[in-house]
C-alpha cells in the first residue's frame, strides 16, 4: 500500500523546519494542529505570531551581515508593507521588532494614530507614505507632519501631489520620490501607472522641493511587481533606478536613501527554491558598483516587505465534508469552506500555497480534486507548485480527514473583504491565535468567531 506519508517523503526532504509528524499527525511550527481542531472546529484561520518576528529578525539580518561583509557605507532600515494584513495582531508584533511602516492608504493614518495612542509607535517612526494619493490621504499625512511625525514621509506619486503640502504642511518635511519603473515584457503595458516618469525627477525636485526650505528630497522609491528574483529584468531594472539616484544625488546633496520596495518570496511549496543570502548580497553589491563608478556615495537602504513578513505565519485548515465521484475519474473532496471567499488568490491569480493533510498519514494516498462550497464553478483547487495534480489520503470510514493551506497570511482577508458579504454567503472562519510564553509554551485564543447570520443580514439591510 502507497501511503501518504510515503508520497511527501519520496517528493521532499521531509520533516522541514516547520513541518513535522508525529503519530501521523501534522504539526506546523511546534503546533500539534489536530489538538487545534479538537478545540475550536473547522473551518479556521489560524496565525502564529512569532512567525512574523522571526521573518523580520531574519531579513535584518541578512542585510547587516551582507553591509558588513561587503563593507557597504549606509545603514538598513526595515518598513512592513501594512496592506499585506492590516491585523492589529500583526502590526503590533511587528512592532516588537524595531521596524517601521509603509503605508498605501488613508486610512492607515489612522491605524498610525491608534498604534502611537497605544504606544507601538513614537513620532520618530518612519512612515513611507505610498500610493496615488486622493485628498483626504494627503491631509491626513500633513496632520501627521504638523503634529511633530518628523519622519512621516510622503512619496510623491505624481507631479502635483507636493501642491497639496506646499499649501497645508507648516513643519519641515522630508519627502520621497517614486519612480515609475518599466514592468516586465510579457506584462500588458509598458510602464507601471505608480510613480512619476525618469525624466521628470530632477525637473520635480528643482522646480518644486528646491526653492521651499520646508521640504528636503531624502528618499527615491521603486518597486517592480515580479519581486526580487535573479532574472535579468529584475537587475536591468535595480541598475537603471540606482543610476538615476546617483544623477539626483548630483544635484541634491541631501538625498541619501532608496526604498527599493518589497518583494523577498515567501515559500509556496514544502521546499525553500530561493537563495535570500545570495540575492541580498547581489543587490547591495549592484548598488555599491554603481554608486562608485558613478562617484557618489552609498545610499541607506529602506525595504518594505509584506509578504515576506506575514505570509508564512498563517494556515487555512478545513474538513473534507464528503466525497463525489464525477464522470467515473473525477474524485472530489468538499471542503467546509471556499477557496473563491477564504483564498481568493487561489481563484484570482491561480496561487499556490503548501497543501498537506493534517491527519491519516499513514493511509493511501489517492488523486483527488477540492472543491469549495460556492455554486460556481471556478471554486477548485487541483494542482500545486511541484506538481499538476493534488494527492491526499483516502477518508476512512466514520473518520473526518482534515487538511491545511500553508502560509496564507498575506492579502487573503483584505482581497475577501474581511467580515462582509462573500460569494454564496459564506461565511469569514473564525480565526485563532497562537502564541508562546516566556518559558516556550504555547498559547492560543479566538480573535474571531465565524461570522455569523446576523452580522451578513445587518449588513444586507435586513431586520435581525
Amino acid at each position: 500500500m502507497d501511503k501518504y506519508t510515503d508520497l511527501i517523503h519520496q517528493t521532499f526532504d521531509f520533516p522541514t523546519e516547520e513541518f513535522t509528524v508525529e503519530n501521523n499527525e501534522l504539526h506546523f511550527n511546534g503546533i500539534p494542529l489536530m489538538d487545534i481542531i479538537k478545540k475550536y472546529g473547522t473551518p479556521l484561520k489560524l496565525t502564529y505570531l512569532p512567525k512574523i518576528s522571526s521573518q523580520i529578525q531574519r531579513a535584518k539580518r541578512l542585510f547587516n551581515e551582507a553591509i558588513e561583509k561587503l563593507d557597504y557605507n549606509g545603514t538598513y532600515t526595515y518598513c512592513y508593507c501594512t496592506k499585506a494584513s492590516h491585523f492589529s495582531f500583526v502590526m503590533e508584533e511587528a512592532l516588537k521588532n524595531d521596524i517601521h511602516i509603509e503605508t498605501s492608504s488613508g486610512y492607515d493614518m489612522q491605524i498610525v494614530r491608534a498604534l502611537y495612542k497605544k504606544g507601538k509607535i513614537n513620532k520618530n517612526t518612519y512612515i513611507v507614505c505610498n500610493g496615488f494619493k486622493r485628498k483626504r490621504y494627503r491631509q491626513w499625512i500633513t496632520e501627521l507632519i504638523n503634529e511633530g511625525f518628523v519622519n512621516c514621509m510622503p512619496i510623491l506619486d505624481h507631479l502635483g501631489e507636493i501642491d497639496y503640502y506646499k499649501e497645508h504642511v507648516n513643519a519641515k518635511t522630508k519627502v520621497g520620490i517614486r519612480l515609475a519603473s518599466d514592468e516586465e515584457p510579457k506584462f500588458e503595458f509598458y510602464t507601471s501607472r505608480l510613480g512619476v516618469r525618469y525624466n521628470d525627477v530632477i525637473d520635480l525636485y528643482e522646480q518644486q522641493i528646491k526653492p521651499d526650505n520646508r521640504f528636503e528630497l531624502k528618499m527615491l522609491h521603486y518597486f517592480i511587481n515580479t519581486g526580487i528574483k535573479d532574472t535579468s529584468y529584475y537587475w536591468s531594472e535595480l541598475s537603471r533606478f540606482v543610476h538615476k539616484y546617483a544623477e539626483v544625488k548630483k544635484v541634491c546633496p541631501e538625498l541619501d536613501t532608496i526604498d527599493i520596495g518589497g518583494g523577498f518570496p515567501i515559500k509556496t511549496s514544502i521546499q525553500a527554491d530561493y537563495d535570500y543570502k545570495y540575492m541580498t548580497e547581489e543587490i547591495l553589491r549592484t548598488i555599491k558598483r554603481i554608486c562608485n563608478e558613478e562617484g557618489v556615495p552609498e545610499p541607506n537602504i529602506f525595504t518594505e516587505f509584506g509578504i515576506f513578513t506575514v505570509g508564512e505565519s498563517a494556515a487555512n485548515i478545513y474538513s473534507i465534508l464528503d466525497e463525489k465521484l464525477q464522470n467515473d475519474k473525477e474524485l472530489w473532496y468538499m471542503i467546509d469552506g471556499s477557496f473563491i471567499t477564504n483564498l481568493p488568490d487561489a481563484w484570482a491569480l491561480n496561487q499556490r500555497w503548501p497543501l498537506l493533510a493534517i491527519n491519516h498519514w499513514d493511509k493511501e494516498y489517492r488523486k483527488i480534486q477540492l472543491g469549495g462550497m460556492t455554486c460556481d464553478s471556478q471554486d477548485y483547487y487541483n494542482s500545486e507548485m511541484h506538481s499538476f495534480q493534488v494527492f491526499l489520503p483516502k477518508i476512512p470510514k466514520e473518520e473526518p480527514l482534515y487538511i491545511g493551506f500553508f502560509h496564507t497570511g498575506a492579502y487573503q482577508e483584505q482581497l475577501s473583504g474581511y467580515g462582509g458579504i462573500k460569494h454564496c454567503l459564506i461565511p469569514s472562519p473564525q480565526h485563532i491565535l497562537v502564541d508562546r510564553d516566556e518559558e516556550g509554551n504555547l498559547k492560543t485564543w479566538q480573535f474571531a468567531p465565524e461570522q455569523s447570520s446576523e452580522a451578513m443580514l445587518r449588513i444586507l439591510g435586513y431586520e435581525v
